[in-house]
């Protein structure tokens, strides 16, 4: 990593003028900028969001896309040849992670993979000197969380996590009128993610994995298992081995928002209640449906998750973040956000703010931030990785209040729940040899 990167600041308004070009006029440009200017940038995992993430990080001309890794070699060639037609030059191909991480010309990576396969890269991405912008949920458990917070402040390397509605104007715009006081004192917070396209996912026989990919190099920590296609490419999002269901998957973006809101850390205790109410006898292991409330002592935060249904509360809205305040209440989501006043003898109890369309592209805003905060190290990142730590253990706190059954409580100084060796046993995930959880 050059030292320039470390002292010179990017200027705001370029990085949003190269978020709008398209990526043949950015490549031209990035061939016109000097190589001492350019962050060279990996990406593990080239599937789904590792993808979108770095098309969206190379809108910027100082960005340099030079590797690309993936355990499923079919995904690797084919992404390798498209952005070697986008960009003019061939990407360097891998197929195992630490081979890229020994690759000096790589300055930062994105890791993408798996949520069972984040805290392992990313220690091991800061321990080689690479930034990191890691996929959100941040880990699979709670003490991963812990441990990638360990290895940043370590390693003293940029973290920049893909909860990407930070960089959206229109949440933060809502999130400030909530700070205000817009609509009074907050007692209950709801956020929800309705999923109406997801189907049901029959259970099928296990089978030899597809020619090119390395299935044990894919279960990585995971327990050792035979290949199963519903536990691959995108539904290994409905197992515990790999992930936490909508918890964890949208549960993360939405929360986060609730827990900005709201300027709160940890709850007090947990519930949770669910199952596999819409699809009975589904492959699936995570709930299909399911309700998390989250006690903070003076307001409460509930989560709700449904599949197989698009029509959610506040004029049927699929997902969204709702603050319901004494005079009150604000709407927001990914496309839009509203405040609806509550009255006193037919008056308006607050202002009352109609709905305000979204107007920038998050995701280009978020990996733009991430290239500004390598090159100017007094910037802090959008989402930093102990906000994003804190988010992802208050969803794991949900789901482990679902698989125990009961409400748990949480005790902050201790650092996990009280008088409950069940739910304390879920705090640690199990890693098969000779894999080992970072210290």
């Amino acid at each position: 990593m050059s030292a320039q990167f470390d002292r010179r600041a990017i200027l705001a308004g370029g990085l949003a003028a190269s978020a709008l070009m398209p990526l043949e006029q950015v490549f031209a440009q990035r061939r016109r900028t000097s190589a001492n200017d350019k962050v060279r940038v990996g990406v593990i995992g080239c599937h789904g969001m590792g993808w979108a993430n770095l098309n969206a990080m190379s809108k910027g001309a100082d960005v340099e896309p030079v590797a690309l890794c993936d355990v499923d070699t079919n995904v690797l060639a084919d992404r390798g040849a498209e952005l070697q037609a986008s960009s003019g030059r061939a990407p360097r191909l891998y197929q195992d992670y630490r081979r890229m991480l020994d690759d000096k010309d790589v300055d930062a990576v994105i890791v993408a993979t798996p949520d069972h396969w984040h805290a392992l890269m990313l220690v091991d991405a800061l321990s080689a000197g690479k930034h990191v912008y890691c996929e959100k949920p941040l880990g699979n458990s709670i003490a991963e969380c812990r441990a990638m917070v360990a290895a940043r402040r370590r390693h003293d390397r940029v973290v920049q996590v893909g909860q990407w509605q930070r960089s959206n104007k229109h949440w933060a715009d809502a999130i400030a009128h909530v700070h205000a006081g817009g609509i009074g004192r907050v007692r209950k917070v709801r956020a929800w993610a309705y999923m109406g396209w997801m189907k049901n996912i029959a259970p099928q026989p296990d089978q030899e994995a597809p020619a090119g990919v390395d299935y044990d190099r894919w279960l990585g920590p995971a327990p050792q298992r035979a290949f199963n296609p519903n536990r691959f490419h995108f539904n290994w999002r409905w197992y515990w081995d790999y992930a936490g269901g909508l918890m964890t998957d949208w549960g993360v973006h939405l929360i986060d928002i609730a827990l900005l809101g709201m300027k709160a850390q940890a709850p007090n205790s947990v519930s949770a209640l669910g199952g596999a109410y819409a699809y009975p006898g589904s492959a699936m292991e995570t709930p299909d449906t399911q309700t998390a409330i989250y006690d903070f002592g003076d307001f409460s935060v509930e989560w709700d998750h449904a599949v197989g249904i698009s029509r959610g509360p506040y004029g049927g809205h699929d997902h969204g973040v709702a603050f319901v305040g004494e005079t009150g209440t604000l709407v927001v989501d990914r496309s839009k956000w509203w405040v609806s006043p509550e009255t006193s003898d037919d008056k308006p109890l607050t202002r009352e703010i109609p709905i305000t369309k979204a107007s920038d592209n998050g995701l280009d805003r978020h990996t733009a931030d991430f290239i500004a905060c390598i090159k100017d190290r007094a910037r802090t990142p959008a989402c930093p990785i102990e906000s994003a730590a804190n988010t992802a253990i208050v969803c794991q706190m949900g789901n482990v209040a679902w698989r125990t059954g009961r409400k748990v409580h949480w005790d902050a100084a201790a650092g996990q729940f009280k008088g409950d060796a069940e739910a304390n046993a879920l705090i640690v995930p199990r890693y098969r040899a000779p894999y080992r959880m970072p210290a």
